[in-house]
């Protein structure tokens, strides 16, 4: 754990002071596994530095977005060259549109997009717009899936697959839990159960097509048709969450890797390159609702930021070159297994997830995670103690079992080497 001398222990104390549990996002602050979180000063490639130096192999990429690793060249200079022309405008950019046609051109069906600023703004947004298109209130989406902290998305579920949405924090309202109803993800019959049963009521289906917010926890086969079909059957929109998936675990996300066409997709992370930026597209028919074009309001001063725009465009650029995607992905497959081989050398039991450049590890019996009730019963103390370990050895992994891991094009093949070597150091002593 982080000696109490060093510079992240003072800055975390003195950040206590001013900020909420001095953090500015929760799992920031090492509740999950304990300690002192580490306060970071510069990046680079497949490293980041920490307030006292110390260097760290990064399989959290800032939850996502850094694909290509941290300052690549090319898009730091797309980055400086409109930071010299301006930061924000509040009018439209022809960044905005450039990188607006790009992400259209590559993903089948999206036929229009809109810019916000985070990934919450794009699920919010989304189920907005499906509650606006269909006339309908009810919102269905799964255990485990995060799709932001918008009120009707922060629901758990009751003690049954249709009783009343229940409030997962305070200041949730109870009447807007009460048009979510939250499932089991995986389930399939559950959701064409429940979906014969009160269809006719639901705007949407929103879910993240692989989560990453219970882990890594690909779809089983045929669930998402399963959701595909019920939307179509009883004319509820479907939600791809792909903020986290997109341009992640396939070049061009679950479309790419699934084949299945949602009626709205929401992005961010990646296509913002490391900025702050959301996304949700979908066919013209429904996008043409959003205003000003039509009815349903939605609105953001600094949407579509022109240096957000650069940085993204530039990403998006390079990420979609060909061959760009094998190689990380091959890469991803050769860390996870690699540690689930060294967990089974020191009679740990793991096992492990990964969709392209995804990745999760399990410390469980089971042998193959796929839902929530499996990812919660995971030994998180064995866990706890392996992040330190990790940390220890100059591994950053993601501070909470419940989080997945990131893999980009900067990590090399000796990067992979020595955080086996480390995770074999480690997990013989757990």
């Amino acid at each position: 754990m982080i000696n109490k001398t060093t510079r992240s222990s003072k800055l975390f104390e003195n950040a206590k002071k001013r900020i909420p549990g001095g953090v500015n996002s929760p799992v920031r602050a090492f509740k999950a596994v304990g300690g002192t979180p580490v306060f970071f000063k510069s990046a680079k490639g497949a490293y980041m530095f920490d307030e006292d130096g110390r260097r760290f192999i990064d399989f959290v990429l800032s939850w996502g977005p850094m694909l290509l690793g941290h300052g690549h060249p090319v898009v730091i200079d797309a980055v400086k060259k409109q930071l010299d022309r301006a930061t924000t405008f509040g009018a439209p950019t022809a960044l905005e549109v450039n990188l607006a046609d790009y992400i259209c051109s590559l993903l089948p069906g999206i036929d229009m997009i809109r810019m916000v600023n985070s990934g919450t703004e794009a699920t919010m947004s989304a189920v907005r717009l499906a509650r606006g298109f269909t006339g309908r209130d009810k919102l269905v989406k799964f255990e485990g899936c995060y799709h932001g902290h918008s009120d009707s998305l922060l629901v758990k579920a009751g003690s049954g697959a249709l009783t009343l949405g229940v409030p997962s924090s305070p200041g949730v309202p109870a009447c807007l839990a009460n048009q979510t109803i939250t499932l089991n993800y995986n389930d399939i019959n559950q959701v064409q159960q429940v979906m014969e049963q009160i269809g006719s009521e639901v705007a949407a289906i929103i879910v993240e097509p692989v989560v990453g917010n219970m882990n890594c926890v690909p779809p089983i086969s045929g669930f998402l048709n399963a959701l595909r079909e019920c939307c179509t059957s009883t004319g509820a929109l479907l939600i791809f969450d792909e903020v986290m998936t997109g341009f992640r675990i396939n070049p061009i996300g679950a479309i790419g890797e699934y084949g299945i066409q949602p009626d709205i997709i929401c992005l961010g992370k990646v296509i913002g390159g490391g900025l702050p930026v959301g996304a949700f597209g979908g066919s013209r028919r429904i996008m043409e609702q959003i205003a000003p074009s039509g009815p349903i309001y939605q609105a953001g001063t600094l949407a579509g930021n022109p240096v957000a725009m650069a940085s993204g465009l530039a990403t998006l650029k390079l990420i979609s070159e060909p061959n760009f995607f094998t190689p990380v992905s091959d890469l991803t497959t050769k860390l996870v297994d690699g540690i689930v081989d060294r967990a089974r050398d020191a009679n740990i039991p793991m096992t492990s997830n990964h969709v392209g450049t995804m990745w999760g590890i399990f410390f469980s019996h089971e042998e193959k995670i796929t839902n929530y009730k499996q990812v919660i019963s995971c030994d998180t103390h064995r866990f706890s103690n392996f992040f330190h370990g990790m940390l220890s050895e100059g591994v950053y992994l993601a501070p909470a079992s419940f989080e997945a891991g990131f893999m980009s094009s900067a990590h090399s093949e000796q990067d992979i080497e020595y955080t086996l070597d480390a995770a074999e150091r480690v997990l013989s002593k757990l």
